[in-house]
């Protein structure tokens, strides 16, 4: 614990004395700015209308309030950890706020005084025990409480601030940052944090400060397992769940705000590695945000809260980044001027341009409209950079990103985006918990969501409670029924293979994944090889001894659009969606239209589905198709009559490898040591091969299982010399045929290593007159 007479700020013991008169007054007007809004005209719309019915809706609660025994609101009964603080929190915002009707109003300020204290001393008090989910008791309850009394001030006698004050450390002790580890991790460490801060605000708490400044610093740390940051840009929740989504959200928007009412304080964040956090905006959350919304196989058991969720927590990451870029610039946020350490002018330009194309492109719940509702400190900062002509809307960029230690892959091209969710022995299957998505079974299974130009909503309009769950786009399950909410809880569904990852040159990927199905005994070797215009998909060794039929399901788009398949010609093509082409011998799709409903109001959604039927207890069973996102009917037509554009090599349970000769890829995962299509390898890897019009190619491999301390890649092609190399390539040899030998590769979390070579002359003309071949 600290000693009285000093206070800690990331590290550093800062005497009490030293502490500058008005530091807690200025960091109540910094929360009150930051976190309630600012810089906003209150008499200009929307501003003005939003804040004159926030008035209306806190008078309305002051009046309906009756404090009678354990509740404040009739119908709001004990314990009511959610509504009950929220509505003191809307009150109090109300009487913080301009315009509201209400503003500096004593009755209503006395009001949330008496209502917090006849809550803390009926539920959340200091004596009593915690119900249900501790996240309530330590996080959710005490920050809107104490939210509440920072922003009324005065109106919180000293008694009722102390009883507040004990009740908050009662559940919220300072030995809850002692270590970190169980519950006090990643987003929950950070919200923990916050719940500390805002206790030392109330009480002008000197070490409460110091200890909720410094408990901050081993969020910022990379790690190689559990929860938090990795290198390759994943963020883990919960140990075993990707979770950019809601947790990821959380912890990006509760950094910004503890930086910014921190920023030029005595407890101001100086931990050198609060560098990664800005470094991951780019790295971690802009790959998972596509047209202003997140992604659903980051979110965990949130996906299915409510519909269009995904873009609430795309605009919750937007929302966070704006924060992050402004208030680390020190721009005068606050109308203070502060010196800034944080985020470059260039980098706070490429922030803002990145939020101004989301926002332009989310036309499903437009970002700005939403912002009215929720944020409008939020939407005075975008509405800002969308009115600034010299902020221009930047597009996603093209290229694939393989966030190897969360079995994630994202793949972006002009029009179109996908998305790979997958399970290993270290990422889940799916989370159940708190109930909440308790058919999510085969999430992991290899769902490959995508979206193509005009389909934001896609997966956003109660897709989840209306999808058969046993049918998810792109996964290889048994049909074998299975009880809501089979598996631990809270993710801790890992199947046992290790083999899940892949090989990326930053353009163009090949993924895998050694799939065991969750309760079940089947098992299937996955690999899909993402394109230009299409991804490859191959199923190999895919059996199981359930007693039930097994099933790759190519696709299931809700819509009511026209589903043309010729299944002679080997190809089906959804309008308005894409195209599908199934090579001789990969198998012929069986169809679905269907009208299903689900959710607690009984939305009904349609769904045209495309599924390979492998039968019942398949054995070493197989599947190849390609989806083409976006593809028009002649296009898809035109892919199935040349069936040499992607030439299957092998798919097998040992190898499966792909080489599309028009863009000189050839691509191999190999479950185990082998060869195909000119590549050998001396281990379980993945190879991914590239050859550009100019006389090189680049060589990429990975290590999935991440157990290797030495692979050798052979490739059987004439090369002339290394250009350029990798700190793990221990030798290299070149002439008529290439050989790599890779050294350590264990420890890289499954991080693709990159050579460029330059072919021999010949071998690389005879390359180049190939692919125009294939092209012409």
């Amino acid at each position: 614990m600290l000693a009285p007479a000093a206070c800690r700020s990331s590290g550093a013991l800062i005497p009490a004395r030293h502490i500058p008169d008005g530091a807690f007054a200025l960091l109540r007007r910094r929360w009150r700015d930051v976190t309630a809004g600012s810089g906003f005209d209150p008499a200009a719309e929307p501003y003005r209308t939003r804040l004159v019915k926030l008035g209306r809706t806190a008078a309305g609660y002051r009046e309906s309030m009756t404090p009678v025994g354990a509740s404040l609101w009739p119908g709001l009964a004990f314990p009511s950890l959610v509504a009950t603080p929220a509505r003191l929190q809307t009150m109090a915002r109300a009487y913080a706020l301009p315009g509201t009707g209400l503003t500096g109003d004593a009755s209503l300020g006395a009001a949330v005084a008496a209502g917090i204290d006849h809550y803390r001393e009926r539920v959340y008090a200091a004596d009593a025990d915690q119900v249900g989910n501790w996240w309530n008791w330590q996080i959710g309850t005490p920050k809107k409480l104490l939210d509440a009394a920072l922003l009324i001030g005065p109106h919180l006698t000293e008694r009722q601030s102390g009883a507040l004050r004990d009740a908050v450390d009662h559940f919220v002790p300072e030995s809850l940052l002692d270590d970190y580890s169980g519950t006090s991790t990643a987003a929950n460490r950070v919200d923990l944090c916050m719940v500390m801060l805002m206790r030392a605000i109330v009480g002008s708490d000197p070490e409460k400060a110091a200890l909720a400044a410094a408990a901050l610093s081993p969020v910022f740390p990379y790690v190689d397992e559990g929860d938090g940051f990795y290198r390759d840009g994943s963020f883990v929740q919960h140990t075993t769940i990707p979770y950019q989504g809601t947790y990821g959200a959380s912890l990006l928007s509760g950094l910004a705000i503890l930086f910014a009412v921190l920023r030029g304080s005595p407890w101001e964040i100086t931990d050198p590695n609060r560098r990664n956090v800005f470094d991951m905006v780019e790295r971690s959350f802009a790959p998972v945000v596509h047209d202003g919304l997140c992604m659903d196989l980051f979110s965990g058991r949130a996906v299915g809260r409510e519909p269009y969720g995904d873009h609430k927590r795309g605009h919750a990451i937007a929302s966070a980044i704006l924060l992050l870029g402004e208030g680390l610039l020190g721009e005068g946020l606050l109308g203070e001027g502060l010196p800034g350490d944080g985020a470059p002018a260039a980098e706070r330009a490429r922030w803002q341009g990145m939020v101004k194309g989301w926002a332009l492109r989310d036309v499903c719940t437009p970002m700005l409209k939403a912002a009215e509702s929720s944020d409008l400190g939020f939407h005075a900062r975008l509405s800002a950079i969308l009115d600034d002509d010299t902020v221009p809307a930047l597009e996603e960029p093209a290229g694939h990103r393989l966030l190897a230690m969360s079995a994630r892959a994202v793949h972006r091209r002009p029009g179109w985006c996908a998305g790979l969710s997958m399970a290993s022995d270290r990422i889940g299957h799916y989370e159940h918990g708190s109930g909440e998505n308790l058919r999510g079974w085969h999430t992991g299974s290899g769902m490959l969501y995508w979206w193509a130009e005009g389909h934001g909503d896609q997966y956003s309009d109660s897709f989840w409670p209306t999808v058969d769950p046993y049918r998810l786009p792109g996964t290889t399950v048994s049909t074998r029924r299975l009880p809501d909410g089979v598996g631990e809880a809270w993710g801790d569904t890992c199947p046992p293979g290790r083999w899940v990852g892949g090989a990326t040159d930053g353009m163009y990927a090949t993924v895998g994944q050694h799939l065991n199905g969750l309760e079940s005994t089947m098992e299937a070797f996955k690999s899909w090889l993402f394109l230009d215009d299409a991804v490859v998909c191959l199923g190999a060794g895919i059996t199981s001894e359930d007693g039930v039929p097994v099933e790759t399901i190519v696709d299931n788009r809700r819509t009511g659009a026209i589903l043309t398949v010729e299944e002679r010609e080997g190809w089906a093509h959804l309008e308005g969606h894409g195209g599908y082409v199934f090579p001789e011998g990969g198998g012929r799709p069986r169809t679905l239209r269907e009208d299903r409903a689900g959710g607690p109001g009984g939305a009904t959604r349609s769904y045209v589905t495309l599924w390979l039927d492998h039968g019942v207890d398949p054995r070493a069973a197989g599947y190849a198709y390609l989806l083409m996102p976006g593809a028009g009917l002649a296009e898809t037509r035109a892919r199935a009559a040349d069936p040499g554009w992607a030439r299957v090599l092998v798919n097998t349970a040992r190898r499966q490898g792909v080489q599309v000769a028009s863009l000189g890829i050839t691509a191999v995962n190999f479950w185990n040591d082998g060869a195909a299509g000119g590549l050998a390898a001396s281990a379980p890897c993945a190879v991914l091969v590239r050859e550009s019009g100019d006389g090189t190619a680049t060589l990429t491999v990975s290590d999935p299982r991440r157990d290797l301390e030495e692979l050798t890649v052979t490739w059987d092609r004439p090369v002339a010399e290394v250009l350029h190399g990798h700190p793990l390539l221990t030798s290299a040899s070149t002439g008529p045929k290439l050989t790599l030998t890779f050294g350590r590769l264990a420890d890289q979390g499954g991080g693709s290593k990159t050579v460029t070579v330059r072919l021999r002359a010949q071998a690389s003309g005879e390359a180049y007159q190939a692919r125009r071949r294939m092209r012409g």
